[in-house]
């Protein structure tokens, strides 16, 4: 292929990147944009691979097909309350990938007897830190989010010390191979072991409410890895692709951030400081039934829906639109407040509406819902907990404290769909379910709203 073509088609996978991203934007383009920034992956990678004639055509359709079977059976057996941790899982190859491409960068340098600049061999080393960082943070994000450990912040003795004595030792190892001291594959063997357990230790210590905040941390630090290897192989397209998703992470993890109300320090480190005793909450709880529930439901003349991660548990974000088409029918104004960290995954709970065919002009939110909320008649909490504690409000002693929430308690009157009375997935008692305006009803979100549904149509 002539530098002439590949310069083209990297300017074209590049365009289609970038549109593709900012159709991304809005739920309305999202599905075009993914289409567009998948188009542009296929190009850029067909481009690279005959370029350097390393596969020809042949065998990059025969992968091109077992990828596509691959990715279609991922896509339809994923459920959605699955996407988190998929999302993660995703993060985490990325990761890897760049680690490998540094990895094998400095293998081929090796076995050909070419001496690497300094730049070089910094942007190899980048590549391997941020990808390895990324690959097993994400593993242990992985696992918070499917609950195979425990999804509250871990801390033991001395971990502090031990984080600074990794981060002196990958210093150390990474200038003398920069500068060619000592044996090059022992020293790389080293920061490459080291590297992945600074990935655990960077996320083990933070909780799970924050969760939202790391998966897009990571998104972003795949990205910088992704860069970081373009570099090292003088590849442009993976340069642009990289610093487009690293940009587009901080830029979002930024906006998680102010929406949690803290900074991305505090998120990173609160996990070491001591753990804040968060005051006892006592009550009494007011459950009621779905027959009550549509009874005060249907003189409603408006009702807002908070969603979280419960109703993606459920799978309920279909019947949560037949109600709310129903409480329309009836003559209300219907709403759904949507919370930027509510799930566990940025826009977790647009993508599930989104799904339902919710109208895309009745989701509102946080700050816009918060200006009107005194005057909603009922607000439905579908599974949500941490964005709509008051302890974030109130309690100066909650690990929450500060984060802005859905003022849900000062609607006229809250139901809470919910299994139990569990805390939600920061480990946070919630005081909303005792207060006065508050009412529990308790089972499967899904099997409740039916039974309202029900009591509609009869």
């Amino acid at each position: 292929m002539s530098t002439e073509a590949i310069g083209a088609g990297y300017i074209i996978a590049a365009i289609l990147f970038v549109f593709g991203l900012k159709r991304m934007s809005s739920p309305a383009t999202a599905v075009r944009g993914n289409v567009l920034s998948s188009i542009g992956m296929l190009i850029a990678v067909v481009v690279t691979l005959t370029s350097r004639d390393i596969i020809d055509f042949k065998w990059i359709l025969v992968s091109a097909v077992l990828g596509s079977i691959v990715g279609i059976v991922a896509a339809k057996r994923v459920a959605m309350t699955g996407m988190p941790e998929m999302v993660a899982l995703l993060n985490g190859s990325g990761g890897i990938a760049s680690l490998l491409l540094g990895w094998a960068a400095l293998q081929a340098a090796g076995l050909q007897g070419e001496q690497l600049s300094a730049f070089t061999m910094i942007t190899i080393l980048l590549s391997i830190l941020i990808g390895g960082v990324t690959f097993t943070g994400s593993l242990v994000a992985w696992a918070k989010l499917s609950e195979t450990i425990g999804s509250g912040a871990m801390n033991f003795a001395g971990q502090r010390f031990l984080n600074v004595l990794i981060l002196l030792a990958l210093l150390g190892c990474s200038v003398m191979l920069v500068m060619g001291q000592g044996p090059p594959t022992v020293l790389l063997g080293i920061v490459i072991v080291l590297t992945l357990a600074l990935g655990v230790m960077a996320v083990i210590p933070i909780g799970g409410a924050d969760m939202p905040v790391v998966i897009s941390l990571l998104n972003s630090y795949s990205g910088l890895a992704a860069c970081a290897a373009g570099l090292a192989i003088d590849n442009t397209i993976l340069i642009v692709a990289g610093s487009l998703v690293g940009a587009a992470g901080i830029i979002l993890t930024n906006i998680m951030c102010k929406s949690m109300n803290r900074s991305l320090t505090n998120v990173l480190f609160s996990g070491f400081a001591a753990p804040q005793a968060a005051t006892k909450v006592e009550g009494e709880v007011k459950p009621i039934s779905a027959e009550d529930a549509y009874l005060i439901l249907e003189a409603a003349t408006n009702v807002t829906m908070v969603p979280g991660y419960g109703m993606a548990v459920a799978q309920a974000q279909h019947v949560v639109r037949e109600l709310g088409e129903l409480l329309e029918a009836n003559g209300a104004e219907i709403t759904y407040a949507i919370h930027p960290v509510a799930g566990r995954m940025p826009g977790h709970m647009n993508v599930l509406l989104a799904e339902s065919n919710v109208p895309y002009d009745q989701l509102v939110e946080m700050d816009d819902i918060n200006r009107r909320i005194e005057n909603i008649d009922v607000a439905i909490v579908i599974g949500a907990n941490d964005v709509v504690n008051p302890a974030a409000r109130e309690d100066d002693n909650s690990p929450i404290y500060g984060m802005p929430i859905v003022n849900v308690d000062q609607a006229r009157t809250v139901f809470v769909l919910k299994r139990s009375m569990a805390s939600g997935f920061s480990g946070v008692e919630n005081p909303l379910f005792f207060k006065e305006n508050t009412r529990m009803l308790f089972g499967d979100a899904k099997q409740s709203l039916s039974a309202i549904i029900s009591e509609f149509k009869n």
